[in-house]
């Protein structure tokens, strides 16, 4: 098995959900749909899951159906003090300079908020691109166009060897069914969306050792 492309979701995927920044961004979405547009507060979190469940993302679910602006609600939702959340990890630096294949960002999130995340973990000279929810408008993960679009901005035309990290196995689905390799990060077990799973992105070398073998041939080589 040879792989010549790896996209790695961002945010509870490159740091753990544990460390409070993930659950930080959806309390300010929360706060958002009360404070900028008026929601009644117990009507939120039916409305926010429907929007989720239905368009892949809040934000996705409040443009079609409020017309909010997308820049307006991801400054809002990401205005957050990174430094009480995250710190430089040179671990994670080293394991992503160790892999032989091109390496980016694929994310539901937006460039900005992605580049400080990545600024503050001291690894954003670690990939060669990035696909964020402007690249992919008007499409977002979960949705099978997200997927060929995330392929032909990368120019990897051949998602059999590409592999897709991702903390969600919503979003590690579409990726199998077309063909990716999977490897749902967070997680112990088994699931029918992930090809392999672990716990910490820093097992990955343990997990997927496939991603360090037999790769001839490879481009950064």
């Amino acid at each position: 098995m040879s792989f010549e492309t790896i996209f790695f979701d961002l945010d509870a995927t490159l740091y753990p959900e544990s460390n409070g920044l993930w659950p930080a961004i959806r309390h300010n979405i929360d706060r958002y749909m009360l404070e900028q547009m008026k929601i009644p507060e117990a009507e939120i979190p039916p409305l926010r899951e429907h929007y989720f469940l239905h368009y892949g993302t809040t934000l996705r679910g409040l443009q079609i159906h409020h017309g909010i602006s997308m820049q307006d609600y991801l400054n809002f939702v990401h205005d957050l003090p990174l430094h009480e959340y995250l710190q430089p990890d040179p671990a994670l630096r080293d394991l992503l300079l160790s892999l032989p294949q091109r390496r980016w960002i694929f994310t539901n999130s937006d460039q900005p908020h992605a580049e400080r995340v990545m600024n503050m973990l001291g690894i954003a000279d670690c990939f060669e691109g990035m696909v964020d929810v402007y690249a992919l408008e008007p499409h977002c993960k979960p949705q099978p166009e997200a997927y060929q679009l995330a392929l032909e901005i990368a120019g990897a035309p051949d998602p059999q060897k590409c592999a897709l990290l991702d903390d969600s196995t919503r979003n590690l689905a579409p990726a199998r069914e077309l063909g990716y390799f999977t490897v749902l990060v967070g997680r112990n077990g088994t699931h029918p969306s992930a090809h392999r799973t672990l716990i910490d992105i820093h097992d990955l070398p343990k997990v997927v050792p496939e991603f360090w073998e037999n790769q001839r041939d490879h481009p950064n080589e």
